[in-house]
């Protein structure tokens, strides 16, 4: 048996309090039919324990902020799918929770709804400082938004820290070419490999990727190619972005004989902590 703590609280004995300080938001649209706007996000109100007539007014004010007031009086069955995300958004909101679980907020949604989606939840963390725990699988989403980030296989944490923090334990990513003989590009790949540098070679020829200790001395890499007779003639820098990364962590961790598969966890606050 486990133990966890939200806020402050042992979700063991705490949980009905919390309920008043979490807002959340499911990936399932959840919606209850023959409802109007305003009445799914008032009875949301009402089951996170508000009294009905502060429900009733803070459906109001919630839908105005994610831009649904002028669709508050019509059924749910009547709303895109777009709607229906800021829908559930407005119910998280209702009760002015402390911390937001979004569950693939943006799933769905066409290129326009989702950047809406995301400066919603951009301004709610730079607004009005709440925290906010976004789960989603498109990566791009947690780099605009996230400061914290959780990576989980096969439900064991394997990497969680800033994202600048998860960039410095892979090291240093540089592209290179060379030119020389066959044998000598072939003895400079090798030599680097000796002195602790992972090189990844495509189809091109004289063309790599290397990975570096942040510790390490560029310098090192003009040495190795002149003891071996080779002529570097590029070295770009190459930043990793999330994706990358993920697939790097999850094959460290996942058989090659069986997909890899992970989920994802991100925390972002006003204040960075």
């Amino acid at each position: 048996e486990g133990t966890g703590t939200v806020l402050g609280c042992d979700l063991r004995h705490s949980s009905r309090d919390l309920r008043g300080r979490v807002g959340y938001m499911p990936e399932a649209a959840a919606i209850v039919p023959m409802l109007k706007g305003v009445e799914f996000v008032g009875l949301a109100g009402d089951l996170y324990g508000m009294p009905h007539r502060d429900a009733r007014r803070r459906a109001h004010e919630v839908l105005n902020y994610v831009g649904l007031g002028e669709l508050r009086y019509r059924r749910l069955e009547e709303y895109s799918t777009g709607n229906l995300q800021r829908l559930k958004l407005a119910a998280a909101l209702v009760h002015d929770p402390e911390l937001l679980l979004l569950d693939e907020p943006t799933n769905g949604l066409d290129p326009g709804g989702r950047s809406s989606m995301l400066r919603l939840i951009e301004d709610l963390i730079t607004e009005t400082g709440k925290s906010v725990i976004l789960c989603t699988h498109l990566l791009g989403d947690v780099e605009r938004l996230c400061r914290q980030v959780v990576v989980l296989h096969r439900g064991t944490v394997i990497r969680s820290g800033r994202l600048d923090e998860l960039r410095a334990t892979f090291g240093n990513r540089f592209e290179v070419g060379c030119e020389g003989t066959d044998q000598a590009i072939a003895s400079f790949m090798a030599s680097l490999r000796t002195i602790g540098i992972a090189v990844s070679t495509n189809n091109r020829p004289g063309h790599a990727v290397l990975t570096v200790p942040m510790s390490w001395r560029t310098a090192r890499l003009f040495e190795a190619a002149r003891d071996n007779g080779v002529v570097l003639t590029h070295l770009k820098p190459e930043e990793e972005d999330l994706e990358q990364m993920f697939f790097r962590v999850t094959d460290e961790t996942t058989p090659s004989e069986e997909p890899a598969g992970a989920g994802l966890a991100q925390r972002n606050t006003a204040d960075g902590t």
